[in-house]
This record gives C-alpha cells, structure tokens and sequence, in this order.
C-alpha cells in the first residue's frame, strides 16, 4: 500500500514552547510583582526608620537643645548615677550642649542600671522637675553636683534618705515648688515614664551608658573620652553639612 505522505509544518506558524502572549504576559507578571516587592521593602524599611525614630524621640520627651523641622538629632540614654556618664557630662555633651544649641535637638533618655541604687530616685527627680518645665535644671544639677549625693568616699553611693535631701535642696534652688516636686516624684506617671525610656532603650539594643544615637543611628567609637568626643563632633558636624 502507498504510504500517505504527512503535510508539512509551517516553520513560522508551528508551536515551538509556550506561544508570543504567554511570554509577554508571564514578563509582565514578573516585572509587576518585583516592582511591587520593592515598593513594599521600601515601604517596611520606611515604617522601620519611622518607629526607631518614634522609639527614640517620643512625644514628650525631654530636649536640652531643639531645633524645629528635619535636623540633626543626638539621643543620650543615660544614668545619672554613672561614673561614665558624669565623665562625658564633664568633658562631652555638657560642651556640645553648648555649642550646638540651636542647631541640633538633644535628646537625653533615662536608663537606671540595676547596679546603681540611687539611679532610679535621680531619674524621678528629674523627672519630677520635667513637670514643672525645668527638667535641664535638674539635670545639669544632678551632674554638677555628682560627688555630693551620688558617691560615698570612693563608693557609688546607696544612702537614698541622702540622696532625696540632696534632691530636694536641689529642687528648691531651681524654683520649683517643693510640695508638688515631692509628690511628682512618687506618682505613678513619673514613674511610667521612666519605665518608657528604659523600654525604649531596650527594644534600641542598649544595655550600657552613655549609649549615643545620632540622626537614628547608634555612634559608637573607640579610645579615650577625648577621642570618642571629637569623633561625636565630627559625626554631628558631617550630619549637619548634608
């Protein structure tokens, strides 16, 4: 028998894998879904700068220098019982208070160590002083007068009776009224908010003080005081170049 003989296939209209539309549309899937992956990174990565920033200035927080608008920002979490904290008060921030007021906003945040018993009753007091608008002046106070209510002899001090006259003498001399200064430092809200800071401190990764925070990033530089306060500066003066 004759064999019949197969019609051959057109080479440009014969199926050779998946059809022109199928690829175009699976190219069209691609390049949306990637434009999208990166909307929502860009999206997370935004919500993630934005709660940092809300983690480490919330509403309320205490300023020793402000600025309005999209600046620089410098955030201390400290202890005001801290050997290392009254040294960089003495030879770092007290003097970038100073000569970056009104050019940067500074932050300072509570963070009381467990190992410092009068740290949490200086953190209320200042706290306390806050509330009568003159939290800087308490502030500067319990730095300024470190040797006198924080230290006994060579020790960190724990005489809390001590320290909450030393407190209270210190709140008469800035103005304040004594009987609302007292009742301030045992409320509940004071207390709350000193609880913030320290939580706030904790979801930031800080364990140790001072800890700095420079326009949302955590500063951290090596070698003496002297040292690690010049590179701060330099950290500061390139933030506010940009």
């Amino acid at each position: 028998m004759p064999r019949t003989s197969r019609p051959k296939r057109n080479p440009v209209t014969a199926r050779r894998g998946p059809s022109l539309n199928v690829v175009l549309t699976a190219v069209v899937v691609l390049v949306a879904a990637a434009v999208l992956g990166g909307v929502l990174v860009t999206n997370r990565s935004d919500e993630s700068a934005a709660a940092t920033q809300d983690t480490l200035v919330p509403n309320g927080a205490h300023t020793l220098s402000k600025v309005e608008g999209d600046r620089v920002t410098l955030v201390e979490f400290l202890d005001f019982q801290c050997p290392a904290c009254a040294t960089y008060y003495a030879n770092v921030t007290k003097q970038i208070e100073q000569d970056y007021q009104g050019r940067i906003t500074f932050v300072p945040r509570n963070f009381p160590l467990r190992m410092h018993p009068l740290a949490v009753p200086a953190a209320l007091a200042a706290e306390a002083a806050g509330k009568q608008g003159k939290y800087r002046e308490m502030y500067h106070a319990l730095y300024e007068g470190y040797d006198q209510w924080a230290v006994e002899g060579e020790r960190i001090g724990a005489d809390t009776d001590r320290a909450t006259a030393w407190f209270e003498r210190s709140a008469a001399d800035i103005g304040l009224d004594l009987a609302r200064f007292r009742a301030d430092v045992r409320s509940p809200e004071t207390r709350a908010a000193v609880d913030r800071d320290l939580a706030d401190g904790a979801k930031l990764g800080v364990s140790g003080t001072p800890t700095f925070f420079v326009d949302g990033e955590r500063f951290e530089a090596g070698g003496t005081v002297a040292d690690v306060g010049r590179a701060l500066r330099a950290r500061l003066d390139a933030a506010l170049a940009r």
